[in-house]
């Protein structure tokens, strides 16, 4: 007696006419959230059949360029909340205005290995010298390779941690904080900060330390951290975790906007048109 297999026996589609089709098609992709391929799947179609593509073919063109636009909107959101004050990128600033800092150094910055590693960055200089510049060029560039990124002012950030303890939402704040990839603390140094604000201000940059990365922008050199922080212990420790597998960038005194402007003024400038001599 022969034993009798069954094969799975698959549903054939049913036949749509093109308006159907099309309203199948509309529908699915609203479900899916796939906004490019239904605003383009008719253009998209067309070409395929002049390019001769097989169905694969056509559906892998379709699927990439939807991918690549979800890509594209998840990095906006990424800068737009981030909260930057300005653009600024990496590839704008001219490393050869600071002494002693590489270009290679920039491009070490510019991927996203040294935030896989939790590792800090310091910036110290005079105001101009173009460390907000840089600070808010690594967060874009971080921001860019799909990394959780804010930037914050150290007084803005110390009014919000300490609204948040009077609202009895510390934990929270100090949590959702502790989720960035990496937070771009600016303008440490440039107000003295409180016992309260200190303690608070030291809550999330432990709660970072070696797990997080924080790039921080100063005016004023590590010995001088004591002015800002109101207990010399509290200052030695946020130095302590800030320079640990940091990297150091010092802006100098020089100020990077004004010789950037007298360049671009220089280039600027018109060429007088040379005179001939008058002959009688």
């Amino acid at each position: 007696m022969s034993r009798r297999t069954t094969q799975p026996v698959n549903p054939a589609l049913p036949e749509l006419t093109p308006q159907a089709a099309e309203l199948a098609v509309d529908e699915s992709c609203r479900s899916l959230g796939m906004t490019v391929v239904r605003a383009n799947h008719v253009t998209f179609a067309a070409t395929a059949a002049k390019k001769q593509l097989t169905h694969t073919g056509f559906l892998a063109e379709l699927l990439a360029v939807e991918v690549d636009d979800r890509h594209s909107r998840r990095i906006a959101r990424r800068i737009h909340t981030a909260k930057f004050p300005r653009h600024k990128r990496l590839t704008d600033f001219d490393p050869t205005q600071i002494d002693g800092l590489p270009a290679a150094t920039l491009a070490h910055l510019a991927e996203p290995g040294w935030i896989e590693a939790g590792h800090p960055v310091v910036l110290l200089g005079d105001s101009g010298t173009g460390k907000t510049h840089l600070l808010i060029g690594l967060g874009i560039a971080a921001a860019e390779n799909d990394k959780r990124v804010r930037y914050i002012t150290t007084a803005a950030l110390v009014n919000e941690l300490v609204e948040a303890a009077d609202d009895k939402q510390l934990a929270r704040t100090i949590k959702r904080y502790a989720r960035l990839d990496l937070l771009c603390l600016d303008e440490l140094g440039y107000v003295h900060l409180d016992p309260r604000g200190a303690e608070l201000l030291f809550q999330i940059i432990t709660e970072r330390e070696e797990r997080a990365s924080i790039a921080v922008a100063s005016n004023a050199p590590f010995s001088e951290w004591g002015k800002t922080f109101p207990d010399a212990r509290l200052a030695a420790a946020v130095v302590d975790r800030l320079t640990f597998n940091a990297t150091i960038i010092n802006t100098g005194s020089n100020s990077y906007r004004l010789r950037t402007s007298q360049r671009a003024n220089t280039r600027r400038k018109p060429k007088r048109a040379a005179t001939k001599p008058v002959t009688r």
